[in-house]
C-alpha cells in the first residue's frame, strides 16, 4: 500500500440475512441482482464490492440518495458492522484481523465518529462530553479538562463548557460532538450526515468551519453525505453509491464533467460549473492555439492552471476575448470566449459524457 495511503477498502460485501455467505458465493457465480438476492435468498445487499482508498489528510464524500448503502459502508472502516466478505486496512494494519482489545483501541485512539444524531449525554456537562474519549483511556481529570476546553476554543464554544446538551442549539451540539472526536486526537474522522439535520445556514457554517479545522489538523476523513452540494464544497474527492455499489470516484470537477453513467448525470444535472472547472479543463494547448491563429497575443490577461471559470469569465469581459494560461511564468495555453461558452454548457469534458 502507498506510503500516503491512509484507509484501504478491498472488496468488500455486506449482505444482511440468514443466508448471506451463500447469497454472496450466489451473487458471485451467477452475478444476481439486487432484487433477486432478496427474493431467492431472503438478503439484502447492503454494500457490493466496495474498493477505494483515501489519502492522508484527504476529505473523502461518500454520497447517495436514502438506502444506497454509503452509512453502512462507513460503519465497516471501525468494525461497527461486520462485512461479510473483503478487506479493510488502516495503514498497515488489517482492521478484519483485530481481536476485541486491539479493536476497542482502534476505536478510542486512532478512529472517531461523528453522528448525525450529536450523541451527547444528557447527563454530562459540555466539558464532560468532549473529554469523555480521554476518560476512557484512563487520562486525569485535569488533563482531560484542559484539552476539552482547548478543543472547545476550536470550535468556537468558549463559555458553553459547563452547558447542558438540552441548553445548546442544534447547530452547538454538533459542535460538541466534532470537539469530541476531535479531543481523542484520532488519525481518521468518520463523519455520518453530521451536519444533514440542521438549518441551511447553520448548515453553511459548520461546513466552512469543519472545513478550516480539516486543514489545519490534517485529518484523514471519511465524510458521508446525501447531499452532493455539500459533497462538491468540501470533498477532495467524492464517491457515488447506488444500490450498495460504488459506480463512480473522482474530484468535483472530474465528477461534473464526465459522469460516469445516466445515475450520475441526473445527480450534477443542476449542479452550478462556475467554481468547478479550472483553466487546465478549457484550454487549449498552446502549441494546438499557435498552429490555428498564430502568436498569442502578448496583451491579453492571465490566469493560472486552477484559475475558475467563474473568474475566467470577468477576465474575458475586457474585451480582449483572449486569456493566456500560465504556469511558473510560462504561457501553456489560451483559452478564448468559444472555450468559455463550452466550459459553461458543459465543458471540453463534457462533451465526452453527453
Amino acid at each position: 500500500m502507498d506510503a500516503d495511503v491512509s484507509i484501504s477498502v478491498r472488496g468488500v460485501w455486506k449482505v444482511f440475512g440468514n443466508r448471506s455467505k451463500e447469497a454472496l458465493a450466489a451473487i458471485k457465480a451467477e452475478n444476481l441482482g439486487k432484487a433477486e438476492v432478496l427474493e431467492k435468498y431472503g438478503c439484502v445487499v447492503g454494500v457490493a464490492d466496495a474498493t477505494f482508498d483515501v489519502h492522508q489528510g484527504e476529505i473523502f464524500c461518500v454520497m447517495g440518495l436514502s438506502g444506497s448503502g454509503k452509512s453502512t459502508l462507513v460503519r465497516h472502516i471501525n468494525r461497527l458492522l461486520e462485512p461479510t466478505d473483503g478487506h479493510i486496512l488502516i495503514g498497515s494494519e488489517d482492521v478484519m484481523g483485530l481481536s476485541e482489545l486491539p479493536l476497542r483501541d482502534l476505536r478510542n485512539r486512532r478512529v472517531a465518529m461523528v453522528f448525525q444524531n450529536f450523541g451527547l449525554m444528557p447527563h454530562r456537562t459540555v466539558r464532560d462530553n468532549v473529554a469523555m474519549p480521554l476518560e476512557i483511556r484512563g487520562t486525569g481529570k485535569a488533563k482531560r479538562w484542559e484539552e476539552a476546553d482547548r478543543v472547545l476554543s476550536l470550535v468556537e464554544l468558549t463559555g458553553w463548557e459547563d452547558k447542558y446538551a438540552h441548553e445548546l442549539s442544534g447547530g452547538m451540539q454538533q459542535r460538541v460532538g466534532l470537539a469530541r472526536a476531535i479531543a481523542a486526537d484520532p488519525e481518521i474522522l468518520l463523519m455520518d450526515e453530521p451536519f444533514s439535520a440542521l438549518d441551511p445556514l447553520i448548515r453553511k457554517q459548520l461546513q466552512d468551519q469543519f472545513m478550516e479545522l480539516s486543514a489545519s489538523l490534517k485529518k484523514t476523513t471519511i465524510f458521508i453525505t446525501h447531499d452532493l452540494d455539500e459533497a462538491i464544497r468540501i470533498g477532495n474527492r467524492i464517491a457515488i453509491m447506488k444500490d450498495g455499489r460504488i459506480v463512480q470516484i473522482g474530484t468535483p470537477e472530474e465528477i461534473v464533467l464526465n459522469p460516469a453513467d445516466d445515475y450520475v448525470a441526473d445527480f450534477v444535472a443542476g449542479i452550478s460549473k462556475l467554481n468547478l472547472i479550472f483553466a487546465h479543463s478549457v484550454m487549449r494547448p498552446l502549441a494546438e492555439y499557435e498552429a490555428q491563429n498564430g502568436t498569442v497575443p502578448t496583451n491579453i490577461p492571465e490566469a493560472g492552471p486552477d484559475t475558475v471559470l467563474n473568474d475566467l469569465i470577468d477576465m474575458s469581459v475586457d474585451g480582449h476575448g483572449l486569456i493566456a494560461v500560465a504556469e511558473n511564468g510560462n504561457t501553456i495555453g489560451v483559452i478564448d470566449r468559444i472555450d468559455l461558452m463550452k466550459a459553461i454548457q458543459g465543458g471540453r469534458g463534457g462533451e465526452a459524457a453527453s
